[in-house]
Parts: C-alpha cells; structure tokens; sequence
C-alpha cells in the first residue's frame, strides 16, 4: 500500500519547540502576526525545565557589564564573539524586567539592607552575585510561567500532537516550514513563511546527561540538511555535578550548591579543587568536571561527594528546597550526608550558526536557545548564562520576525517514505551503542585513537541506520536516532579538526592552545560517504 499523502496546512510563524526560548519568541511576536507552537508534551521535560541555578545578568548596583563581559570572555576560553558577548549581556537586565512584569516568582531578598530586591546568588566562573533564580527550581518557575501567558495567547496555537522531523524547502531553497509526525504517525506539512528552530542542544548523543529527555540534536540536523552552518560542535559542557544514583532518574545538583559554599571531596577524603585552581570549587565548569572525572579515575570510584553539611540545616532548606526534597525522596538527606555526584552531558555550546538576531544561512529559517550558536559561550558556557541567551535571542530573533513580510512559496514535495515498520527494540539498541561511542571516546577527555574508533563505529552504525530508513514508513523515534547519529559523527569531525587542547575540549595528544583561536565550522556536505 502506497504511504498515505500529507496532510498540509498553512501558518504565518512556526516555531518548534516550547521551551523557555520558543515560548518567549512566540509572546513577543504573536501581537503582529500569527503564531504556531510545535510543542511535544516531552518539552515540559526538556533542559529548561531543568535550570535550577537561575539567570545571570547585571542586576546588583555594585554589579556591571564589564565585569559580566569580561567573566564570560574568560570562561569561554578564547572563542567567544566579544560582540555577540556584550550584545547578550546589555539586553540582560531588560529581559528580567521582561520576565518580572508576567509574574515570575523570583526569590526575594528580605535582608536588610539588601541593595537589590530579588535574592542574587554567585556561581562557577563570575565574580560578582548576579544569579537571579526562584528558590533552586528557576526553569521550572520560568517554563510556568510563559507556558500560562501563551495558553491564554489568541494569536497562539499550540500543537502538542506533533513533533517535527525534518525541514521543508522551495525551490528556491528557503525554508517553507516542517514536515511532522503526529500521535497516529500520520504526516503533516506545516506550510510557514517564517520557521523557528527552539530544539535544544544535543546531550542526548552521550550515555548519562542531566535531563531525563534530552534533545540529541535534532533541530541542529533539520538545519544542516538545508544547508545550516554548524559551528563549535566539539564543545560539550558535561556539568560537574549530577546526582550519581544508578537505579534512577538523571538530576541535576545545581551549580548554586557550590555558589553558596558547597565542598567536593574525592572518596577518600580529600578535598582536590583549591590545589587545581585558585577558584576552588568556583571554577569554570570545565575545569571541575575534569578535576572530578580525574579523582574518580585515582580512587576507582564511580563517583565523588559534594558536601553542603557545614552550611547548616535552616540555610539548606531555606537555599535548596527543590534538591533537599528530591534527595530526601530518594533516602538521602543532604543536611545530613555528602552529595554522591558524577559529571553528565548538559549543554551544547555549539549549533546552528546564527546572527544577533536569529537569523541562519538559509533563508527564512531562523534559530534560538541550546540549538543556535552565537558566539556568546565560546569553548566553555559560563553557568547561568544560557537562560540568559534563551531570553535576549528570542526577543532579538521577535523584533526581526515582526516586521518581516516573507513571501509564501509552496515547498516542493518531499517523499512519505515507506511502509516496513522498523522494530523499536533495534531502534533502541542503536541508540544505546551510539551513546556508548561517544560516552567512551568523545566525552570530558578525548584521544586520537579514540576518536579515530569513534568516527568508523559512527559510521557503520549511521550506515545501518540509513539503510533501514530507505523503506521504512515515517518515525519519530527512528528520524530521531539519524538526526542523532549524523549529530555525533560532526562533533568527532570537529573535536579530530581541533588540534589543541581548549575550554571542554580536552586531548592529552594535543594538550597546549593553538596560536589562534577559531571556530570550527562543518555542514552536512562534510561527512565522509560510506565505505
């Protein structure tokens, strides 16, 4: 029987993804024309959710933009854009005002005396407070939030029964919108003028992360598949401190833990961060995630312990409620007992190539939050500077979309595909194997042989997968897995193309910095043909 035809309809704004990035854009834009939110019930679990530490930006009088400038040139290691860095930093305190007129409940601070009226706490990589956050559950209050906003929205359409698997293209190779899957598996040609890419970054691609459904960077392939530049794909952020429980669910320890004077210790004891590094435990994420991952490897345990004790039960429960219930959930009292914590996949600094505004190479196809890079994290994201992104690039990316008129070309029709039904369980193994790959080989420390290994096991396995898709009816979970597959053979293309050892790309074989600084720059055209 022949694949059914789509069905195909018509929208001013698609945006794919609900997240903090794409419900942001969707409120700025949609009093001028109307808007189409792709939202999976899947992104109440996504990174955004998952933000517990806060937003940084410069609040506190005794606070400034150089000085929120100059922490995150520092941490991003060389490689950050200085005007995509100052752009992002100058819009921050606008884009608080912003969330505080919806009603975001930011923690207060009722201290006398207190110079600022939300409560700014300090993490990895800043000098100053300048976090603000709600209690230690910040995404989820934001998500919250602009989640009610956009529901009660009339220029808002919310699809929650699709999800997006690939980009639609004219002719003349703009982008026309999204081909998706809805619960039934039956195909939708969403038709747009304007298409918005909030995916999220590409955690997913490694074994342990700290969100139970990670992005594996989908949004990040639909683009290249047009043409998208992607740049910096080897800078992963694997966060320093997840909670290490084998039997459960990923969870993030925030970095505000330490902000507000938590200690690491090894299994035997010590305590190793003030010997590397005269930040201690305040360091940039990079450099404790490798201090962490080198003391597991010296003491041969899967793990090292991240003590609060000492800061007193009233200042834990008053800090930390959010991690102090959940631990409590899972027969761990924090007040009371060390933190078991591991480094996990957390944060793509690399993606989908964007100007300040949004925009990407390929027309009338733009990009925002985890899935875009514009050159504000560098080679290493300083903390709470990505819901800060989210922010000021969805009201950049808003203002642009506003005033655009794009003309409304058909896409040219793409295939249906087949009919075989491919089995979940071989989906699955796929996917485990590919996680295992790069969790093994391209991780917090990479080798040339290891990436070597790496770039051919990816490929016999993106090989196998492209073969099953050549009849197989349209998936979700198998249009997921090649987006994810050809995702990691591009990062182990770009982390062998970096000779040098810089921010999260760590190479023993290659350990000092290169004269210059650049960026790597790759498009799907760059993979190597199967063998």
């Amino acid at each position: 029987m022949a694949p059914s035809t789509p069905a195909r309809s018509e929208h001013d704004v698609l945006v794919i993804g609900g997240g903090v990035a794409g419900l942001t854009l969707a409120l700025h834009v949609a009093d001028r024309r109307r808007v189409t939110l792709i939202r999976p019930a899947s992104d109440d679990q996504g990174a955004s959710r998952w933000a517990q530490g806060g937003i940084a930006a410069v609040l506190s009088p005794h606070d400034n933009f150089d000085a929120h400038v100059e922490d995150t040139l520092v941490a991003g290691d060389g490689l950050c854009d200085g005007r995509a860095v100052r752009f992002t930093v100058e819009q921050g305190p606008a884009a608080i005002e912003w969330l505080l007129s919806l009603g975001v409940p930011f923690t207060r601070d009722e201290s006398p005396g207190a110079s600022y009226p939300y409560h700014l706490t300090r993490e990895g990589g800043h000098g100053a407070r300048r976090i603000i956050h709600a209690e230690d559950a910040t995404g989820l209050a934001v998500l919250d939030t602009l989640q009610q906003h956009v529901q009660a929205h009339p220029s808002i359409t919310i699809r929650d029964d699709l999800v997006a698997i690939g980009l639609l293209a004219d002719s003349r190779n703009h982008c026309r919108g999204a081909r998706c899957l809805d619960d039934q598996g039956h195909l939708h040609e969403m038709v747009a003028g304007d298409t918005v890419l909030a995916t999220g970054g590409a955690s997913g691609i490694y074994r342990h992360t700290t969100s139970p459904h990670p992005a594996s960077g989908e949004g990040m392939m639909m683009a290249a598949e047009l043409g998208a530049e992607l740049m910096n794909l080897e800078f992963q952020q694997f966060h320093p401190t997840c909670l290490y429980d084998p039997e459960g669910p990923p969870f993030l320890v925030s970095e505000a833990v330490r902000g507000e004077g938590g200690r690491l210790f090894s299994t035997d004891g010590r305590r190793f961060m003030p010997d590397l590094d005269s930040r201690a435990e305040l360091a940039p994420r990079d450099i404790v995630a490798r201090a962490i991952d080198a003391e597991m490897q010296r003491t041969g345990s899967p793990h090292v312990w991240l003590d609060l004790t000492h800061l007193g039960d009233t200042a834990i429960r008053h800090h930390f409620p959010t991690i102090h219930a959940h631990c409590l959930g899972r027969g761990l009292d924090i007040t009371r007992q060390p933190i078991p914590v591991v480094p996990a996949a957390h944060y793509s600094c690399g993606g989908i190539a964007t100007d300040l505004d949004g925009s990407t190479s390929v027309p009338d196809l733009h990009a925002i939050g985890e899935v875009a890079y514009t050159g504000l994290h560098g080679a290493n994201r300083m903390a709470s500077n990505s819901l800060l992104e989210c922010l000021v690039y969805a009201r950049s990316c808003a203002a642009n979309l506003r005033h655009r008129h794009p003309s409304f070309t058909a896409p040219l029709t793409a295939a249906a595909g087949g009919n075989a039904q491919v089995d979940a369980q071989r989906i699955d193994s796929w996917r485990t194997a590919m996680r295992d790959i790069m969790s093994r080989h391209v991780a917090i420390v990479r080798r040339d042989s290891g990436l070597d290994t790496a770039a051919r096991e990816l490929a016999e396995l993106d090989s196998n997968v492209s073969s099953a898709l050549e009849d197989a009816a349209p998936a979700v979970k198998l249009a997921s897995l090649r987006h994810a597959v050809r995702l990691s053979r591009l990062t182990v293309m770009a982390a062998r193309m970096r000779r040098e050892s810089r921010g999260l790309h760590f190479n023993p074989d290659c350990p000092g910095q290169a004269p210059a600084a650049l960026p790597s720059r790759l498009r799907l055209s760059d993979l190597p043909r199967f063998d």
